[in-house]
């Protein structure tokens, strides 16, 4: 069985911008039928809040939207691109920082803008492979800026720009979900497996051998 594709939504303090992303990201696999094969959370580059929840309009405005809202913050570290798929920043200084972090030219391959998943992109391809926004110019034109000094109307937009943002990434991502369980099915010993399983003489005739 292969191991679930993981993902991790980056913001400053992990406390406005990446909880949103990390409830509206997975009540979005789920409702897909992927939640046992994606598992999503999210951090911050800093550690300024962490272990606190998230921000009392944050919380409020997923309550509305019908998400999750339990959430503990926390720091990003450079050690959790080892085990992660996509490190996903939610504006363009959060993908120059985690850029400089990443350990090796692969992690940093992993790092992603939230919004150049919008739903208006052409290509839906491997959630690995760079994806474009038509329309789109520098990356700053991509960010989901940061709602915390302003008011609550703040964060109800911010909410609207990750739910468009969300059919992209979820495209790509069973993309590349199900380009990994056909690989499976067609790796080197998976085919005899199962003839073994349909044939447990040839089993025992092996390990008589």
């Amino acid at each position: 069985m292969n191991a679930p594709f993981r993902i991790c939504f980056v913001c400053t303090g992990n406390i406005c911008r990446s909880p949103m992303a990390e409830s509206v990201l997975r009540a979005r696999f789920a409702e897909d039928g992927l939640d046992g094969l994606v598992e999503v959370d999210s951090a911050g580059t800093g550690g300024w809040h962490e272990g606190d929840g998230a921000d009392p309009r944050t919380v409020a405005v997923l309550r509305a939207g019908g998400y999750e809202t339990a959430h503990t913050a926390r720091q990003f570290h450079a050690s959790w691109f080892a085990h992660l798929d996509l490190v996903i920043a939610l504006d363009s200084g959060h993908l120059r920082e985690l850029r400089g972090l990443a350990p090796t030219s692969q992690d940093a391959a992993k790092i992603r803008l939230l919004r150049s998943y919008a739903a208006d992109m052409a290509d839906t391809g491997p959630a690995s492979e760079p994806h474009r926004a038509s329309g789109h110019g520098l990356a700053g034109d991509l960010d989901v800026a940061d709602p915390y000094y302003g008011d609550f109307a703040g964060f109800e937009e911010r909410l609207d720009m990750i739910e468009t943002a969300s059919d992209g990434l979820l495209a790509a991502v069973r993309a590349t979900v199900t380009a990994r369980t056909v690989a499976t099915a067609h790796a080197p010993g998976h085919d005899t497996d199962r003839h073994q399983a349909r044939n447990p003489h040839l089993l025992r005739e092996k390990e008589s051998a």
